[in-house]
């Protein structure tokens, strides 16, 4: 098998680890609230990668200048805290099919800020690629199924779709700032800090930046649940699935999924990694009706496929 293929199979697989992951924490979203869901995720991640960090290179911890630190503290607070919070909510809101359909606006967030930033332009394929995951995702939005029950599960239909893009554009900001704090373009860096270690710190810095936000929530909580008891009742009964399913959640997307997609970008071209890692909103259409008894229309799926085409003649380009 040829590095391309294997790069390609990484790929495939990170794909699956995102889907899973969108189910997992829709799941104990549900359950637990957004907030939780990211700051428990964080935890689960820290531990796995930082495990990880020590079997591979011996320490806990890379080295590096403060810059690249700055960096990537940067990216942990506006990809993971900020921009994850919003993902969580929207998956809750709006369901993760609807969710990462929505997040193949990613690239175009991200050419946007080399419009601004780094002097790029964008030639006529990739604005026909950026008219294509524009005109798959609105085609989609824009079908309102009209039914009591899809009412009540897309009750927040308009948040969820905001901050769906808000999402994508943290993460585009993000993933900017990931490549700035790995040591690309920074002077004075001898030795750039491996994906690896980058990651690592990443969900570090952000794991401590979201402790603020997580004790907020904590006193909102108590407050609500000395206002009703049985509201409390409930909650306590749910908690232990919800940080189940965060727990496997954190294993597919944070340490499955990103390690993945390492390798897919590291054996396979940019162009054909990046594409193999962005299929998820294709391959949780099959599911949608078994897991979440949701009727596709071929609206929605010609939607998805153009989206995700878009988002790879982007990267194919």
């Amino acid at each position: 098998m040829t590095n391309e293929q294997i790069g390609a199979l990484a790929g495939l697989g990170a794909s699956l680890g995102w889907l899973f992951t969108s189910i997992f924490f829709t799941a104990a979203g549900k359950r637990i609230g957004p907030t939780v869901v990211n700051a428990l995720r964080l935890v689960f991640a820290v531990a796995l990668l930082g495990s990880m960090h020590q079997i591979v290179y011996g320490t806990w911890w890379p080295e590096g200048i403060a810059s690249q630190f700055v960096f990537l503290a940067m990216s942990g607070l506006i990809g993971l805290v900020i921009g994850d919070q919003l993902l969580y909510t929207a998956f809750v809101d709006i369901g993760p099919r609807l969710t990462l359909l929505l997040m193949t606006t990613t690239p175009i967030f991200a050419g946007l800020l080399g419009l601004a930033f780094l002097g790029e332009t964008l030639g006529l394929v990739e604005l026909l690629a950026v008219g294509m995951t524009i005109g798959g995702v609105a085609w989609v939005i824009s079908e309102r199924k009209g039914t009591r029950a899809d009412r009540a599960v897309h009750k927040h239909f308009v948040r969820g779709v905001v901050f769906a893009l808000f999402a994508a554009a943290c993460q585009a900001i993000g993933a900017w700032l990931s490549k700035q704090g790995m040591g690309h373009g920074i002077a004075g860096v001898e030795e750039k800090m491996d994906p690896l270690s980058a990651t690592m710190v990443r969900m570090s810095f952000a794991l401590v930046m979201i402790a603020p936000l997580m004790v907020l929530h904590v006193r909102r909580q108590r407050r609500r649940w000395r206002d009703g008891e049985s509201e409390a009742r409930v909650h306590a009964g749910t908690t232990l699935g919800g940080i189940g399913f965060t727990a496997l959640g954190a294993i597919a997307g944070p340490f499955l999924g990103v390690w993945a997609s390492l390798i897919a970008y590291d054996r396979a071209p940019l162009g054909i990694a990046q594409t193999m890692c962005g299929l998820s909103p294709v391959l949780i259409l099959p599911l949608m009706p078994f897991i979440y008894r949701e009727r596709l229309t071929w609206r929605a799926v010609m939607g998805a496929v153009i989206a995700v085409a878009g988002t790879a003649l982007f990267f194919l380009v």
